[in-house]
């Protein structure tokens, strides 16, 4: 059923109805553990207790949590959260916490054995020691999927290249596309399929998702297209939306379904997370296969 390793963030998202737990990477371990991957997370909390409260969150899930990490000195992450009106979040990143300072020992290289796939974003790069503890695990690694999830200002062209030339697998929306595609070389590309195919072998990459909100899904395998539209539902935030795509998307890929299918559960975990509060609320399978054979 495939296993995999999520890499970075793991915090509370301050949201007006309270806090949730979140970090994209985490979020991604969360949903694939819902639907039957197995996932580990190698994350860096405070020895406080909101990181007490997010490791019992975590065991509660069946998230392995042996490679997360505790810090005496750094707290744990929090992230204020503020929704307009149509549910779409603007985030205030606070600085120096736990997952700034994420060590990767050689008795935890040693622990990550019978990987099928190691996720990773930027936002866990913004500190030279957690950048260095990620690239460290890159190296060990086969299958690498890159969730590109910017986050200004802690991103920059030379961080995303080379992140980019470790990925064989790699999710982006529109507008990280048009950033990603500006540093290219902009206006030499006529239009975004221009884009996509030269960030697609620039950078040598097997998979490319581009996420394009109320318009669907763009995906480039093997130089074939492939698209999906939206599952309309009523919104009520979209906190961790595209986490829970991502997550629905790897877990099928792992299971050896078809392009289209990988596309078809992605779609409908993005949209069951949006009809509900926080990046983490539970999926049930029935809520599933009611979008599926609508």
């Amino acid at each position: 059923m495939g296993n995999i390793i999520c890499y970075g963030e793991v915090l509370w998202d301050m949201l007006p109805s309270g806090k949730k737990p979140g970090g994209a990477p985490m979020n991604v371990a969360f949903h694939v553990q819902q639907l039957g991957t197995s996932s580990r997370l190698i994350s860096r909390v405070g020895n406080d207790d909101l990181g007490s409260e997010l490791i019992q969150f975590l065991n509660e899930k069946g998230i392995d949590t042996q490679l997360v990490q505790q810090d005496d000195a750094l707290p744990t992450s929090t992230v204020e959260v503020t929704l307009d009106r149509n549910g779409t979040p603007t985030y205030e990143i606070v600085e120096n916490v736990a997952w700034d300072n994420i060590r990767l020992m050689p008795k935890l290289l040693n622990k990550i054995t019978e990987i099928d796939a190691v996720i990773f974003g930027s936002l866990a790069c913004r500190t030279v020691r957690s950048r260095q503890s990620l690239f460290e695990l890159l190296e060990a690694t086969t299958l690498r999927i890159f969730d590109i999830n910017l986050r200004p200002p802690f991103y920059s062209k030379t961080l995303l290249e080379r992140l980019l030339n470790y990925a064989d697998i790699v999710k982006v929306n529109e507008e990280e596309l048009d950033i990603a595609a500006d540093w290219l070389g902009g206006n030499k590309f006529e239009d975004e399929m221009d884009k996509i195919e030269a960030i697609k072998n620039q950078y040598n990459i097997d998979i490319i998702i581009i996420t394009k909100g109320k318009d669907g899904v763009i995906c480039i395998y093997n130089n074939e297209l492939f698209t999906h539209p939206i599952y309309p539902v009523d919104v009520v935030d979209t906190v961790g939306s595209g986490d829970a795509f991502l997550a629905g998307f790897v877990h099928a890929f792992l299971n050896g379904k078809s392009t289209p299918n990988c596309l078809e559960l992605a779609s409908i975990m993005g949209a069951l997370v949006a009809s509900k509060t926080g990046a983490t609320p539970t999926i049930r399978m029935e809520e599933v296969e009611k979008l599926m054979y609508r």
